[in-house]
């Protein structure tokens, strides 16, 4: 293809209304955490209907920032999944917590089942991926969680407008069906995005207050509190905190972002559905798990390659699409394979699933910019790839005959 038609792996959809509003920003003189910044939360904390949302710099800085205003600490274990991106492992490392990796199901999700065999007496909290904006099965995970008395900081950086039975991600619950924290992404890739920046929700009013002290140095009072609401200076330092909060640059375009999402979900679902029945008959491929008693948000499409029906592995599959136009990526290198974690004892536990979903996985474009037409070429693009490169198998009646 000419280079000028490549499809990339991913473009955001960006419109008229987010850029009116960052020069709106940007002509108001305030420019940090400020106006914008609180009605973002607000809106946000509306939509997943949950009574507290903070909105920080990254979903990384949201879940080191939840687990530490939790007491996560030196000598705690926090059990997650091994098929993530390395920042979820990052924050539970940063509050000097040890991370226990706990193998996943056939979906990519963590397995409920394993994390119970993972539970010992120093297990302080449970940290499941929602990964590609399928949901983990929440419901077996709460009530294992209540069981042990353990915290539930849920991992939904690719989890923004998911639902899990009838509730969003984020959502309040009652029963005990609620996790304590959960921390969105909205990257630049994200399924909404403010270029960089996340959102942690919670149900309790004393956590959200300890969450917004560290996110701001350990502040008191944050500069827009200070000036515009008590026309003061003075602010004390409380805690020991960090720099992560979101400025009103960035809240301007996830207001807008945020009201065009379930818009771009439903587009996200269109095309997920287009491929799947392209590729439903291949025996070559096996199509990514949809879900049930969910909203699966489709961040990612992940499609399974059948490496036994193949002459091709996963990089020599990514290789030839590239070479047709289309931008492809792997989500995710599991935790214990990257250098910086395979030294640590933690990694040695066996995740047989997640190593070996690894191999064969391949997200492919997945988003709102782009057209049916470069659907269809991504779809005509995998099939010429699974037709060229298929293993041959005997006729049926050649092999009796032989």
């Amino acid at each position: 293809m000419h280079p000028d038609t490549f499809i990339p792996f991913h473009m955001p959809s960006i419109g008229d209304e987010e850029v009116r509003e960052v020069e709106s920003t940007l002509r108001s003189g305030w420019l940090t955490t400020g106006p914008r910044t609180a009605q973002f939360e607000k809106e946000f904390g509306s939509y997943v209907r949950t009574p507290h949302a903070i909105a920080v710099s990254s979903c990384t800085a949201g879940l080191h920032a939840a687990l530490s205003a939790l007491g996560v600490g030196k000598g705690d274990e926090v059990i997650t999944t091994p098929l993530t991106f390395c920042s979820t492992v990052h924050a539970i490392l940063q509050t000097g917590a040890k991370p226990v990796l706990v193998d996943v199901r056939a979906d990519g999700n963590i397995d409920p089942e394993k994390i119970e065999k993972a539970v010992t007496g120093r297990t302080r909290a449970i940290l499941p991926v929602h990964l590609a904006g399928l949901p983990c099965e929440m419901k077996v995970i709460w009530r294992l969680a209540r069981r042990h008395g353990l915290l539930v900081v849920e991992d939904a950086a690719h989890a923004a407008g998911t639902y899990y039975r009838g509730r969003s991600i984020g959502a309040a619950g009652d029963s005990g069906d609620v996790s304590d924290a959960v921390c969105f992404s909205f990257y630049a890739t994200k399924n909404m995005t403010t270029g960089e920046g996340g959102m942690i929700t919670t149900p309790s009013k004393s956590l959200a207050a300890r969450i917004r002290i560290l996110a701001l140095h350990g502040m008191s009072r944050d500069a827009w509190n200070r000036y515009s609401k008590h026309g003061s200076w003075y602010y004390e330092v409380v805690a020991s905190g960090f720099k992560y909060n979101l400025s009103d640059i960035q809240s301007a375009i996830g207001i807008h972002q945020l009201r065009k999402l379930d818009s771009f979900i439903q587009a996200r679902a269109r095309y997920a559905e287009m491929y799947n029945q392209a590729f439903a008959e291949l025996e070559e491929l096996e199509t990514p798990p949809a879900g049930t008693h969910c909203r699966h948000s489709w961040h990612l499409y992940m499609l399974r390659l059948n490496l036994s029906s193949l002459k091709i592995d996963r990089k020599g599959f990514i290789e030839q699409l590239r070479r047709r136009g289309v931008g492809a990526s792997v989500h995710f290198i599991p935790i214990p394979l990257h250098p910086y974690f395979s030294r640590m004892p933690w990694a040695a536990r066996r995740c047989d699933q997640a190593l070996n979903l690894y191999q064969r996985v391949v997200s492919l474009p997945l988003y709102p910019a782009l057209t049916e037409a470069q659907v269809r070429h991504v779809i005509g693009s995998v099939k010429h790839i699974v037709a060229t490169y298929r293993v041959r198998r005997p006729h049926a009646a050649l092999t009796r005959a032989s």
